[in-house]
């Protein structure tokens, strides 16, 4: 019974799964429009596993999801994940946060872009196929209304993520379409981390880091 606790706080929503040979079998979330990972993950973790009568010893792994993505949410989520792992000597498994996201939307031919928000016009972007295999890698990219046009002229591109917003009010291009409302969810990450866990495809929890893509910039008080 190889069961993984997956744990996603890259973005507002609060999320945490338990899968059973990558089948998602609960799921507990909240996107509150603010973060509130610090005061609720470990309290959600808590409820998945005595709601389901699964003992944290009988977990297999723990997954997380490593990012790109808010600062302070993959550090919350990665805390938690890598003391989990120590306290329970269970391996660690990271899951790319747009390749979990990518997996939000099914579709039969094309290609499905996920993106997450970032500073000004910028979004965290990948490119996968119908089948979810990565076509590009994940990029930190300022928007123009050129952006993916090489994508777009093949076919159909769905984008998806809270990155949605402020790209379609560039992109006007017809094969375009948009999956808004959609953030990322430890809902998808059961399948990809069971993938990894067969290939025992882990991380060192005593060096692994969030993927930030770039360098965490602190702001400067104002001066009063």
């Amino acid at each position: 019974m190889d069961i993984i606790l997956s744990i996603e706080t890259s973005t507002t929503n609060c999320s945490v799964s338990l899968s059973k040979q990558g089948e998602t079998f609960a799921l507990l979330e909240d996107n509150s429009k603010e973060y509130s990972h610090a005061e609720r993950l470990h309290v959600y973790i808590e409820k998945l596993l005595s709601d389901n009568n699964i003992e944290a010893n009988q977990l297999v792994a723990i997954a997380v999801s490593k990012g790109p993505g808010s600062y302070t949410g993959l550090r919350i989520g990665v805390s938690a994940a890598k003391g989990l792992c120590f306290a329970l000597d269970k391996p660690l498994i990271a899951v790319s946060t747009l390749e979990a996201l990518a997996h939000q939307v099914s579709i039969e031919k094309g290609m499905v872009i996920p993106m997450l928000d970032a500073r000004r016009m910028e979004v965290y972007s990948a490119v996968f196929d119908q089948d979810y295999k990565e076509v590009r890698q994940v990029e930190a990219q300022i928007l123009e209304a050129d952006s993916f046009s090489a994508y777009l002229e093949q076919g159909a591109v769905y984008f998806v993520g809270n990155g949605v917003e402020k790209t379609k009010s560039l992109i006007k291009h017809p094969n375009a379409f948009f999956v808004e409302d959609i953030l990322p969810s430890a809902n998808q990450m059961g399948q990809i981390a069971y993938y990894r866990y067969k290939k025992n495809d882990i991380e060192d929890v005593a060096y692994f880091e969030p993927y930030y893509l770039k360098d965490f910039i602190a702001l400067k008080p104002k001066s009063k």
